[in-house]
């Protein structure tokens, strides 16, 4: 069977604006820091919060992130932003102002915790602990892929979550913690309403951003080597997000 065409790169940013709103929502991990083999040992650039607040006026408030990662754990990273932001796969969103946008979405019980942590140590994973779900990292250890994501899903199974399976990760979340539903309550509301959304993202949990980009009018804008099944155009690397987002 012959391997999809690849993906071209995608018009310049000045060209997308200059065809009319163009609303902007970014992946973290992999797409604006290189990734690390725990959540915790990226480099950030120091001046990235600067860069992307610019960015943030270059389109007139019509930018957010959104990440997999917890916004608390965002805020350790990038320090306090005033940018929309989506974290644990889109079902805890903020306003550029700080003020929530939709409900607080519920917990893990401890209950819950404990037993994913007994999991992670018992088989010498990395457990990370998220405000809204739970993370088990096996980058560090790939022969036990299949063994997490066959508990995450008898786990999930049993207590009312969905898993979401990124590169060398098993996220327990609540359902409809989905990056498209990130991008449609952006979306509805000012600034955004109205602008063309593009989603830029390296994961298979970005393809989810993709579709609803595409929902709105959009596209999305695939990074790296993975293939992608609803990406427009491609990016080859982190370097070259920055470079097609001028910061």
């Amino acid at each position: 069977m012959d391997s999809p065409a690849p993906l071209p790169p995608p018009p310049s940013l000045a060209q997308l604006l200059d065809s009319g709103p163009t609303a902007l929502f970014l992946d973290f991990d992999g797409t604006l820091v290189d990734i690390a083999p725990r959540p915790g040992d990226i480099h950030v650039p120091g001046q990235l919060r600067a860069r992307l607040h610019d960015l943030r006026d270059r389109l007139e408030g019509r930018l957010a992130l959104v990440s997999g990662r917890a916004l608390d754990d965002l805020r350790n990273h990038l320090g306090d932003i005033a940018i929309c932001r989506a974290g644990s796969h889109g079902a805890s969103r903020f306003l550029a102002d700080g003020s929530r946008l939709g409900t607080e979405p519920r917990g893990l019980s401890p209950d819950s915790v404990a037993e994913l942590r007994a999991f992670a140590e018992e088989h010498g994973l990395f457990y990370e602990t998220k405000a809204h779900g739970g993370a088990l990292h096996f980058r560090g250890n790939p022969e036990k892929r299949d063994a997490t994501l066959a508990f995450a899903e008898r786990f999930a199974a049993t207590r009312d979550l969905c898993v979401t399976s990124g590169k060398g990760v098993a996220e327990l979340v609540r359902p409809g913690a989905t990056k498209a539903a990130a991008v449609e309550a952006f979306m509805r509301i000012t600034p955004f309403s109205g602008a063309a959304p593009v989603f830029i993202g390296d994961d298979v949990t970005d393809e989810d951003g993709f579709a609803g980009a595409e929902d709105f009018g959009g596209f999305g804008i695939a990074v790296g080597e993975r293939p992608s099944a609803r990406a427009r155009y491609r990016l080859d690397s982190v370097a070259a997000v920055h470079n097609w987002l001028e910061i």
